[in-house]
C-alpha cells in the first residue's frame, strides 16, 4: 500500500525517528503504526547491540527525596555526549528511570530493567531518538525511619549526594539547611567515610607505610617513625574524614562543630550515618 507523507509525519512526531525511517517502519508494516513503533523499537535495540562497544561517560546524576525526608533516591544515567545529556528526551528519561526506582525501591538496574519492562522499552525508543548508547549505570535507594534524608545535585548535574541523619526529633527545617550544607561538603571534598573508625584498615596502613618511608628519607631515628606517621596520619584523618573536615563555608569549624552545635541547641544525638555520592563517570562503590 502506498504510504503517505502525513503517516510518515505522524509516526515521527510520535517516535522521534529520521523520516526515511519512518517509511520504511511503514512500508513493512503495511501503514499499521503500532506494528511500525514495534518496528522501530527493534530497531532501536539493534542500534543498542551496534553502540555496546562505545564509551558513555556524559549523562546526569539525578535524585529523588520524599515529601517527609525519610525515604530518597539516586541514579546515574549515561549517555555518550554532552549534547544528548542536555536533550529532552535524555532529561525525560532520566526522570523516568528516578521516578520508578523511588517508587519500586529498587536497588540493582538489572532488577530495575527486569521487573519493568515498560522502562526498558523506552530506554530502547530514546536510543533509537538520539542514537547513542544510554545507560543506567548505577542507582540506589535510603531509608531513614528515625531520621532524614537531604539531597544536593551540583549544577550540571553531573555530581550529586544524598546525606542520611539519624536521631532527629527537633529542628528539623534547620537541620534541612545543615543538612544541604553537609550535603555540599561531601560533593566538594569527597570524603572517604563519616568518621576515622570507618576509614578501611588497607588505606591507614598504606598511609602509615608512606609516612614512614618518607620519614626515613628525611632522616629521622627509627625510634621516632611511628610517632612522626601518627602524626601525619592525624591531618590524613582531617582531610579525608567528614567529621574532621574543616567546613567549606567556615574553615575555622569542623563538620562535627556544626553538628554538636545542632545537638547542643536542640538537646538531641543528631549524627550523620551514610552518605552516597555519585559523581559522574566514576566506578562503581
Amino acid at each position: 500500500m502506498a504510504i503517505t507523507a502525513a503517516q510518515v509525519n505522524d509516526l515521527r512526531q510520535k517516535t522521534g525517528a529520521g523520516m526515511m525511517d519512518c517509511k520504511r517502519a511503514l512500508e513493512e508494516a503495511n501503514g499499521d503504526v503500532q506494528k511500525a513503533i514495534e518496528i522501530l523499537r527493534k530497531k532501536g535495540a539493534s542500534v543498542a547491540a551496534k553502540r555496546a562497544e562505545k564509551t558513555a561517560n556524559e549523562g546526569v546524576i539525578i535524585t529523588k527525596v520524599s515529601d517527609d525526608k525519610k525515604y530518597a533516591s539516586i541514579a546515574e544515567i549515561n549517555c555518550e555526549t554532552d549534547f544528548v545529556a542536555k536533550s529532552n528526551d535524555f532529561v525525560n528519561f532520566a526522570k523516568l528511570v528516578i521516578d520508578k526506582v523511588h517508587k519500586t525501591k529498587t536497588k540493582s538496574v538489572d532488577e530495575l530493567l527486569t521487573n519493568n519492562p515498560d522502562l526498558k522499552d523506552k530506554l530502547n525508543e530514546v536510543l533509537g531518538k538520539v542514537g547513542e548508547k544510554i545507560k543506567i549505570s548505577r542507582i540506589d535507594i535510603l531509608e531513614a525511619e528515625n531520621g532524614m534524608l537531604v539531597d544536593y545535585v551540583h549544577m550540571g548535574s553531573k555530581l550529586g549526594v544524598v546525606v542520611k541523619f539519624e536521631d532527629v526529633k527537633d529542628g528539623v527545617d534547620e537541620l534541612g539547611i545543615l543538612g544541604k550544607d553537609i550535603a555540599m561538603q561531601v560533593a566538594a571534598m569527597n570524603p572517604i567515610s563519616i568518621n576515622r573508625e570507618e576509614v578501611p584498615k588497607a588505606v591507614v596502613d598504606k598511609e602509615i607505610e608512606i609516612y614512614k618511608e618518607l620519614a626515613k628519607k628525611e632522616g629521622k631515628p627509627e625510634q621516632i617513625l611511628d610517632k612522626i606517621a601518627q602524626g601525619r596520619l592525624n591531618k590524613f584523618y582531617q582531610e579525608n574524614v567528614l567529621i574532621e573536615q574543616a567546613f567549606i563555608k567556615d574553615n575555622s569549624k569542623t563538620v562535627g562543630d556544626l553538628i554538636k552545635e545542632f545537638n547542643t541547641k536542640h538537646s538531641s544525638k543528631t549524627k550523620v550515618v551514610k552518605f552516597d555520592r555519585f559523581h559522574l563517570g566514576d566506578e562503581k562503590k
